[in-house]
């Protein structure tokens, strides 16, 4: 399959910043990231990479929509620190997500993915791996926000077995919008797991059978709005 998944690494941080920026328009410092990796044990952060791109940056694209605000990192008064060295690699970078194990509880922290990679199910193949490391660390459910207005990241959501469980008034900074609160049930049940498992298969057959294409105008972005 064209696109993998990795662990995120110090070397990542430049890339993942990169992208980060395209993404929000108030980004997490780098010291956040350092913090997530090095000190943050319930921290699990990944990257898609896109195989067949190489060298030491992509170009940014001229025009990409407009980006979405998200929380503050929690962490952001952090002491600033050269960036590391980025990894030959660090092109083949295309999106990151990242999650807390909050006691029996995956919370999803951000999914991004670079605006010239958008509408190719990236995002529903990070949202699909941050399930599969929850089933990992023994989480039972998974959690995270979106903004009321963002029902096509809500559908994607819906479509791995999330649902509204509460929301946060005026939760995005840019403009106060509100934010739903939205959960699975308890993912080890075997309707879930199944559910879970066949979501899964057909992602990899689709994203292995339509790698060639050019992404559709209809699909969805898949990204996260916390």
């Amino acid at each position: 399959m064209r696109y993998t998944i990795d662990r995120m690494t110090m070397a990542d941080i430049p890339r993942v910043i990169e992208i980060e920026k395209l993404a929000y328009p108030t980004p997490w410092p780098p010291s956040a990231y350092r913090k997530e990796l090095q000190e943050n044990r319930h921290a699990h952060y990944i990257l898609a990479r896109d195989t067949r791109v190489s060298g030491a940056s992509v170009p940014q694209p001229a025009d990409h929509p407009e980006p979405q605000s998200r929380r503050p990192f929690p962490l952001s008064l952090l002491p600033v620190r050269p960036l590391p060295t980025p990894g030959p690699d660090a092109a083949s970078i295309v999106g990151f997500a990242g999650l807390w194990l909050m006691i029996d509880e995956a919370h999803v922290t951000t999914i991004a993915v670079h605006p010239d990679y958008r509408g190719r199910g990236l995002g529903e193949l990070m949202l699909c791996s941050l399930v599969g490391i929850s089933y990992e660390i023994g989480a039972r459910h998974v959690t995270l926000e979106v903004r009321v207005s963002n029902a096509i990241a809500q559908n994607l959501y819906r479509k791995y077995g999330f649902s509204i469980a509460g929301s946060r008034r005026r939760y995005y900074s840019d403009n106060h919008e509100d934010a739903y609160i939205m959960t699975t049930h308890d993912i080890y049940t075997d309707d879930y797991r199944q559910r879970y498992a066949e979501l899964r298969a057909n992602l990899y057959t689709r994203l292995s059978t339509t790698e060639n294409a050019s992404p559709s105008a209809g699909q969805p972005s898949a990204r996260s709005d916390i």
